[in-house]
Formats: C-alpha cells, structure tokens, sequence
C-alpha cells in the first residue's frame, strides 16, 4: 500500500501547479492532504474524488480559506471521524480519520495539521495546548489500534531535520519544548509514546535530501534551505511493514513537498 502525505497550502493553489495530474502518475491507495484553505462549497465535486479512484473526506476549518484536512482513500472506511475531541483545534480541521476494522484487526489512517507557532507568542501558547491534546489522544488510540498518522507536525524533531539548525533553536518549529514533545512521543523507554518516524526508521542518516519544507523568502528553495515537517507516524507493528520512502521534489505544488511512503500493507 502506498500511502502520500502533502501540504498542500491551498487546494486550489495546488490544483493548479499539476498536483493532481501528479497524483495520477503515482498509483496511491492512499493520501493525507493538509492546510486545504477551503470549504465544503469549493470542494465538493471537484476535489472529493480524484481521477485515479480516490475518495476524499474533509474536516473544515470553520474560518474560511484556513487550515483543514483531507483524507484520501481507495477502499471505503468502516467509520469517519473528523476531530479529536478538542474544540479549539477542531474549529480549526485539524484531524481526520478512517477506521478500517476487520475481524482481529483495528487500522485507522488519519490527516492532521499541527498548528504553526511562527506568527507569534500567542499562536505559539496555542500550539503548545494543541501539543498537550494530542499526546493522551495518540497514546489512547494506540492502545486499542494500530495506525498511521499523515501529517505536517511543524516541528522539526533533530538537528538533521533542517538546514540552519543553530540560528533556529529560539524559534517555532525548533524549540527544545517542541523537540522534547516529539522525543517524548517516539520514545521507547517506559512511559514514552513509542511511536515509529517511518522515513528515519528507513533513512536514519540522511540531511538535506530529508526536507519538506522551505521559506518563500530569499532563495531558500534553490539553496536548499529546509525543514522536515512532514511525517508519517505509525503504531510499531505498521511502521515495520514500510519499505521504502521517496519525497518527490521534482515538481513545486506548494511550499512542502510530498511524501511517499510504501507499506507491506493492506485495508
């Protein structure tokens, strides 16, 4: 099973760089679509089926043209869930998830945004909240299920996992309270997440090729001034099923790139 991750900065916007022409060329089962900047009224009939047999789900946000999820898949799920259980953040469409449940088998596939804390402290508090919501949440579902969580986390977890990491240790994204939350989250000591990355469990070394995400500012794209801030997380069992990783950056859909992971997996 194939499964991509993509920020897309806009539906629209990536529509219109060829993202889903690309789509087509990737024969995916699945795929983990955030920052949608759009409603209902924009994507219904256009965006919610994808040429290549894929059927989206969405959870909005309820300001226009922000934030929102969407999940694509080929199989149809036992049961949608949009939101976590946190008004704030579910205001915002920052959680979807399909349940595919079969007889001695619990798999969820989920879409999620984490919020940005660049914009200033008082997005940065939020983002901290949201961090404090979601670890119980994932510890509670992973011990009744297993699953892969698609996701732009906006957070780079290691030195490795952008470009300028010394000039970014005081700012959002980098902050050793955010790397911490992601240590804390992929630990395997006791009474640690012991979630799997599963593109460093299949390139633990790797630097510039791993990033995701660059500035629009200065030339930052061209000299490969990055981030990685986009990540599959799976339950352990899954996460051994990966075997190979691949993010594509030979086409700009927006200012993350897509990435793929493939999974010895079915629905």
């Amino acid at each position: 099973m194939k499964i991509i991750t993509a920020n897309l900065n806009g539906i629209r916007s990536a529509a219109t760089k060829g993202f889903f022409e690309w789509l087509q060329q990737q024969d995916a089962d699945a795929l983990g679509v955030q920052e949608v900047k759009a409603q209902a009224d924009v994507v219904a009939g256009t965006f919610c089926r994808s040429d290549c047999g894929l059927q989206g789900h969405f959870h909005y946000a309820q300001k226009k043209g922000y934030s929102g999820v969407g999940l694509y898949t080929r199989e149809e799920p036992s049961e949608l869930i949009a939101g976590f259980g946190v008004p704030e953040f579910d205001d915002e469409g920052r959680w979807v998830e399909k349940r595919f449940d079969k007889p001695g088998r619990k798999l969820s596939l989920i879409s999620c945004y984490f919020p940005s804390g660049s914009s200033g402290p008082e997005r940065q508090e939020a983002k901290f909240r949201f961090l404090d919501a979601m670890l119980p949440h994932l510890m509670a579902l992973k011990a009744v299920r297993e699953f892969i969580l698609v996701a732009d986390v906006n957070i780079a977890h290691k030195e490795a996992d952008l470009k300028n990491w010394k000039s970014n240790q005081k700012n959002s994204g980098f902050l050793p309270e955010e790397r911490a939350w992601m240590t804390q989250l992929l630990g395997t000591d006791k009474g640690q997440g012991g979630l799997v990355d599963v593109y460093r469990s299949l390139h633990p070394d790797t630097t510039d090729e791993c990033y995701t995400w660059w500035s629009n500012r200065g030339q930052a794209y061209a000299k490969n001034v990055g981030w990685r801030l986009d990540y599959q997380l799976a339950t352990p069992g899954i996460a051994a099923l990966a075997r190979s990783a691949v993010i594509y950056k030979g086409q700009k859909f927006s200012d993350h790139a897509p990435l793929s992971i493939d999974y010895e997996l079915s629905l």
